[in-house]
């Protein structure tokens, strides 16, 4: 598992290869949290648009800026290897920033995935993507199954809220 979770400088060489054997590689990104179905179906639902399918993961303190303070509930290293142990996640590549444009800039995905609730022209590097021939798909989500649903559940389980 651990082989597939690689920074961006050691990705590179091998998106070349990918490249040269005329394979079609798929990119997506997020926090994935809580990896629940919604997450499993999604992530499988991408993998068959390509080839390959990398996964760019929201280190901690991206997450945290994004998501607020109480958020990762799951650490990095934990989150990539739960990612990189589905059939369907070819390779995960953490980055710190707040989105992945710089990873997509440099690994020029075919297809850039991401959730029938992002806007076309909200999703980050979708111009990047299209401007060098490859596409922006978004895929449709699982209903009600969500980080943020599971969070609700669980706290009010406990008595939280």
């Amino acid at each position: 598992m651990k082989n597939k979770i690689l920074n961006l400088k050691d990705f590179l060489p091998i998106r070349k290869k990918i490249e040269s054997e005329k394979k079609k590689l798929v990119f997506t990104n997020g926090c994935f949290d809580l990896i629940h179905r919604g997450h499993v179906e999604y992530l499988s639902r991408a993998r068959e648009l390509g080839d390959y399918l990398v996964v760019g993961l929201n280190s901690d303190d991206s997450v945290r800026r994004i998501k607020g303070k109480d958020r990762p509930i799951v650490p990095l290293e934990d989150r990539a290897i739960v990612l990189s142990a589905l059939e369907s996640v070819d390779f995960v590549i953490p980055f710190e920033e707040d989105t992945p444009e710089r990873i997509i800039g440099k690994i020029l995905p075919d297809k850039l995935v991401k959730g029938e609730d992002w806007a076309k022209n909200s999703i980050v590097g979708a111009d990047i993507v299209s401007e060098n021939g490859g596409e922006v798909v978004r895929i449709p989500l699982t209903a009600g199954k969500s980080t943020s649903e599971l969070i609700k559940r669980i706290l009010k389980l406990h008595g939280g809220d």
